[in-house]
């Protein structure tokens, strides 16, 4: 579908209120159930028991409800709407939900959702119509070939065995499994605890391997995307806090009970993607390391 010339549903809030302050506004709530109907009518048409979640992006800790959510999972329609509806009310957590060929669903902007489907699928959503909700059909590009490097080393049993062999070492490993803040996991990995953490990793998280890293504090950090932890650096899951965009002091580190600082471009050199259960990479990381030569 990806490459192929598709139909695009945008549908979105006709008060310009809801607009602007989304689930704030006096007018969410009906907006809010009439955007319901038509995610499920949509859903319905294209005949999916299942959605897939991928792109997943998450910006804040997951609550309780939502905390099994990850690229590759397959939700109901009813959890598919949802999400969907959190994503347009701008709480997130956001993503793409795929039903096979027939039907993307993305979030947009502004209390918006845009439904893209087969034409067929299309024409048979011809009657569809809404009174909080407006409906506009439009005709939508092929998306680009993606001509970006991805990350395509599988974390199997060849991958363990190395990080086994490096753990003489400091081996600090990282687990993105979404993007954004708070879509990872780190871990110190040794000898003893390497095989807990390859069970504890999830399928399609992108790993990051980083041995005898070069961790302190240092102000020469601050204008770098770096994470902070705590010590001490036991084996297993390690506390930590991401600093996208750095931070205007030590102390503003040190305040929060940090004590070193590692930059996150050095988790570029040794990545790895973990695989669905049948062995196969599915999950799609770009690979921003610089080409050789």
């Amino acid at each position: 579908m990806d490459r192929e010339v598709v139909t695009e549903l945008v549908a979105g809030p006709r008060d310009e209120n809801v607009r602007d302050a989304l689930d704030e506004a006096e007018g969410w709530g009906s907006y809010a159930a009439e955007l319901r109907g038509v995610l499920g009518a949509v859903i319905e048409a294209s005949g999916a028991d299942t959605l897939e979640v991928s792109e997943l992006f998450v910006g804040q800790p997951l609550p309780d409800e939502l905390s099994a959510l990850r690229n590759g999972l397959e939700i109901s329609p009813r959890e598919a709407v949802d999400l969907a509806v959190g994503m347009a009310a701008g709480r997130g957590p956001y993503c793409r939900l795929t039903s096979t060929d027939q039907l993307r669903i993305e979030s947009g902007w502004n209390g918006f959702v845009h439904l893209l489907m087969t034409p067929e699928m299309a024409g048979r959503m011809a009657g569809l119509h809404g009174d909080d909700v407006s409906l506009e059909w439009r005709t939508a590009a092929p998306e680009p070939a993606d001509g970006s490097r991805i990350v395509d080393r599988p974390a199997d049993a060849e991958f363990w065995a190395a990080v086994r062999t490096a753990t003489a070492e400091l081996t600090l490993l990282c687990e993105r499994w979404a993007h954004g803040a708070c879509g990872y996991r780190w871990f110190r990995v040794t000898s003893e605890n390497s095989a807990e953490v390859a069970e504890a990793v999830r399928p399609r998280s992108l790993l990051c391997v980083v041995s005898d890293p070069e961790l302190r504090l240092d102000a020469d950090l601050l204008d770098d995307d770096f994470t902070a932890f705590k010590v001490p650096l036991t084996p297993g899951e390690l506390t930590y806090r991401s600093y996208p965009g750095g931070a205007d002091s030590l102390a503003e580190i040190t305040d929060e009970g940090f004590t070193f600082m590692l930059k996150d471009s050095a988790m570029e050199n040794w990545r790895a993607v973990v695989p669905d259960s049948d062995g196969v990479v599915r999950a799609r990381w770009e690979d921003f390391r610089e080409e050789d030569g």
